[in-house]
Parts: structure tokens; C-alpha cells; sequence
């Protein structure tokens, strides 16, 4: 199955404290004022360690979205290039939005040396800056190395902890643009940059990898709203017109994935059980949902003895997200199960200046700002 990504999806998001009760929160979810403001400047890196250098990449040029099939958010990937002439290691990263009022989220794929001229291939033959690229990046053996979201600021690790680039890898910047508040239309033009931090003196340097864990999202309408996307065959089918097959049949595949095929449970809180399959240390973990997500948690061998929390945000806030490292890594076993929990809150598209006015409908994944996510992000190193 194709990777559940959208961050939404992104590797992004911490707790921001405040009552334990997601029923009680305040709309926390919403930005101050207008649809993504005030994130247009980032607090200084913090200084380079043993063996690291900065490199900063930009869009190859001003990109102005536009929203395809009458959505309202539009996923468009970039090509960079790095120019890496010998292996490096990726360890930090500063995403810098040039337009935060329509840069929903970031996230970067690193691209193998060997599928660099699909993926040129592909840029060269799409009309315009870059290519639509919901779901992943479109090139083949893609891997997740950066994100980022709202609130976001470079996180580091241990300094010998990092993702590998081979030389000759290129990046695809895939950046979601949400033009909810103009309906659709342009909401400017956008020019975004990343700032690398690379370590090339690989030796002592141990390979990181993003795990994604997806959960259902089953969210009906509220007793006081009706519609004809209220129901949920209908709603399904509208996500798919606007993001294409492959994102319109992910509600079905969760289903299929973490309930096993059995019907839709709608209501707010749904989770998904994942078996371990190696061993490996976690180091840090994230939690992604839209503007209606209230709480999200992930969890180690819940019920089981020696359970453990590696992520509890209570009270989930859009404009809050930042990796989440761990107080002390910790370390998963062949038979382990982590499960990602999430409560989401359909009222709240009555009260957010943002979704005020959207269509009430039967809330399923998908990749608008006006649908939702429930995806837990888990950072890690395999172990011998």
C-alpha cells in the first residue's frame, strides 16, 4: 500500500499543554488570523556541531497554486538539487515558508541517485514550475527525511544520528498550499527555501528512518448540520474527485488495515494497532491532524504490561507543531505493538474562522485542509 502521507501530513508536531480534557479545550486549533499567519520568520539555528555545514535550497522559482479539480489545496513537488559529490548525512534541517498565509505544511523526500532522472523526467515534462503530487512525491523509492508544520523550528538529535544522501541524491520539496480563505483561487505567489544541515563525515554516523502510523478518521456530521456530504458514501467520493483514486480510497484501505474490514464505527475518537516487525530505538515521535483534531496520542504495548505514552497532546493546536524527541530512547521488539489514537471534533467546523461556511459532510482522510488526518510519526534507528 502506498504511503499514507499528506502533513500532513509531516515529522512535526508536540504537545502544547492545557486541560486533558479534549471536550472542554477551547478551539485551540485555529491560527490567530488568517489562514496560516505569522510564521513567516524562524528563530536562529542553532550553531553547527562536529563535522556539519549548512546548505540552503530554494523553489527554483516564485510558484503562484492553484487549486485543481474545485478544491482548495493543491500539493505541488519541486526538484533540488544538492549537488552532493560524496555521501552525507542529513542531520537538521529549517524550513523557511516565503508565504506562510498559504504554506499549509513541507515535507522532503530524499530521491536515490539511481530514480534522479525519473524525477527530472518527470519536471521536465509537466507544464510549469514542479508537478501535482498528492499522496507521496511520484518518483519512485522516495524516502521521508524532512517536514515541517506550523510552529516548527529545526529539532535536533544526537549529532551521529541522521538520514543517509548518497551522492548524486536530489530532494523534491513537496508543499501543500491551502487556499481556503480565497475559495480556490491564487492566494499569491510562493518561493519557499530549506536549510540543510549536513554532516559529511559519515563513519561514526548511525541511518535514521520515518515510520508512519495512519489511523481512520470516521467523523459524521453533527445532529444540528445536514447535507448531502453528510453522508459518508458521498463524502468518500468528493475526496476522490478532488485528490485523484489513490487519496480517495484511503478511508477504505484504513478500514481495511486497522479494523480488519469491518464497517465504519463513526464517532470522534478512532485508533490503529501496528505489530513491530524488527527491532529498533525510537528516538523521537510526532502527531499530525488538521484544523477539527482535538487530542493525539501514540502508545506502546497499551494494555500490556511495561506499557509507555511516547506521545500525549491533549490538546491539539495546528499553529503548535514540533518534533517531539524523546526524554530517553527507547527500544521496540519483534511482536511490540504501537497504536496512534485520535479524537477529532466536528463542531469545531462551525466555529473556526477557517471552515465556517464549508459544506458540512461526513469527515474521512484526505489531503484538504477541510478534511482531516490521524497520523502518528515515530523516528527511529533499525538495531542489530
Amino acid at each position: 500500500m502506498k504511503r499514507l502521507v499528506a502533513l500532513a501530513a509531516v515529522v512535526l508536531l508536540t504537545a502544547c499543554g492545557g486541560s486533558k480534557d479534549p471536550e472542554s479545550a477551547p478551539s485551540a486549533a485555529a491560527p490567530a488570523s488568517g489562514a496560516h499567519s505569522g510564521h513567516l520568520s524562524a528563530p536562529p539555528a542553532e550553531p553547527l556541531r562536529a563535522g556539519e555545514r549548512f546548505q540552503s535550497l530554494s523553489m527554483p522559482a516564485s510558484y503562484t497554486p492553484k487549486a485543481p479539480n474545485g478544491g482548495t489545496d493543491e500539493y505541488r513537488c519541486f526538484l533540488v538539487d544538492p549537488k552532493l559529490t560524496s555521501e552525507a548525512y542529513l542531520t537538521g534541517s529549517q524550513f523557511l515558508p516565503q508565504n506562510a498565509d498559504i504554506v499549509h505544511h513541507a515535507i522532503f523526500f530524499r530521491i536515490a541517485p539511481g530514480s534522479a532522472d525519473e524525477a527530472r523526467r518527470l519536471d521536465a515534462g509537466t507544464p510549469g514550475d514542479g508537478w501535482t503530487c498528492f499522496g507521496d512525491s511520484g518518483v519512485e523509492g522516495d524516502t521521508w527525511v524532512a517536514s515541517w508544520a506550523p510552529g516548527a523550528n529545526e529539532t535536533l538529535l544526537a549529532p551521529d544520528l541522521g538520514y543517509q544522501m548518497p551522492p548524486g541524491s536530489l530532494i523534491v520539496m513537496q508543499i501543500h498550499y491551502n487556499l481556503l480563505a480565497t475559495g480556490g483561487p491564487a492566494g499569491g505567489a510562493d518561493r519557499s527555501s530549506i536549510r540543510l544541515r549536513l554532516n559529511d563525515t559519515t563513519s561514526a554516523m548511525t541511518p535514521l528512518q520515518t515510520s508512519l502510523l495512519p489511523a481512520p478518521i470516521e467523523l459524521p456530521c453533527t445532529p444540528a448540520e445536514s447535507g448531502p456530504l453528510c453522508d459518508r458514501a458521498a463524502a468518500v467520493a468528493d475526496v476522490g474527485k478532488r485528490f485523484g483514486e489513490e487519496i480517495g480510497g484511503q478511508a477504505d484501505r484504513l478500514l481495511r488495515l486497522c479494523a480488519k474490514g469491518a464497517p465504519p464505527a463513526a464517532g470522534p475518537t478512532q485508533h490503529c494497532d501496528r505489530p513491530v516487525p524488527g527491532r529498533s530505538t525510537v528516538y523521537a515521535v510526532a502527531g499530525h491532524m488538521h484544523l477539527l483534531g482535538r487530542s493525539i496520542k501514540i502508545e506502546l504495548n497499551p494494555g500490556r504490561p511495561g506499557a509507555q505514552t511516547l506521545l500525549d497532546v491533549p490538546r491539539y493546536n495546528f499553529d503548535d507543531q514540533a518534533i517531539h524527541p524523546l526524554a530517553k530512547p527507547v527500544v521496540l521488539q519483534p511482536g511490540d505493538t504501537l497504536r496512534v489514537t485520535c479524537t477529532h471534533d466536528a463542531a469545531l467546523r462551525g466555529q473556526l474562522p477557517q471552515l465556517k461556511g464549508t459544506a458540512p459532510r461526513y469527515v474521512v482522510w484526505g489531503d484538504g485542509t477541510s478534511d482531516e488526518m490521524c497520523l502518528g510519526l515515530v523516528i527511529m534507528t533499525p538495531s542489530a
